[in-house]
């Protein structure tokens, strides 16, 4: 299956965690990865399933390398109607208000461009000490699975 994986980091945490996606992938489908800092619409209309990986920074808000990508997609409103995608985020529980918000945000940006969402929104909380691929693999392959 071609797999788009692209993520949105403040820190390399989303990052790292896509490249550990990627590697664990890889042997048994074709993985385009791609920082949301350097997507442009074409990485919108590929062909294949999207997951997406995004943390939330300050108060709810898309990671630095998100900012320009949430900019274009609310400015030029592409046709997102081909795509499916599921999003996985990284946030911290300790800020409650505003937990995995970024990842919230670029799912409803998504969703209001026409996008499915494929399954529930995949949530690590990084005060719970456990590593986010530890949470991440195994809602990759579910998420992988409800497709097949």
């Amino acid at each position: 299956m071609k797999i788009n994986l692209l993520y949105g980091t403040e820190t390399g945490n989303a990052e790292m965690l896509a490249e550990d996606i990627e590697s664990n992938l890889s042997a048994d489908h074709e993985v385009a990865m791609t920082n949301l800092e350097d997507a442009t619409m074409e990485h919108l209309t590929a062909d294949g399933f999207y997951i997406f990986i995004c943390s939330t920074y300050g108060d709810g808000d898309l990671p630095a390398s998100a900012i320009d990508f949430g900019d274009m997609v609310k400015t030029d409103r592409p046709d997102l109607s081909a795509m499916t995608f599921s999003i996985f985020g990284l946030g911290d529980v300790d800020y409650d208000e505003t937990y995995n918000h970024g990842s919230k945000q670029l799912s409803e940006l998504l969703v209001g461009c026409g996008a499915s969402l494929h399954g529930p929104r995949g949530l690590h909380d990084a005060s719970s000490g456990e590593p986010p691929e530890d949470r991440a693999m195994p809602w990759v392959e579910a998420r992988l699975a409800e497709l097949a």
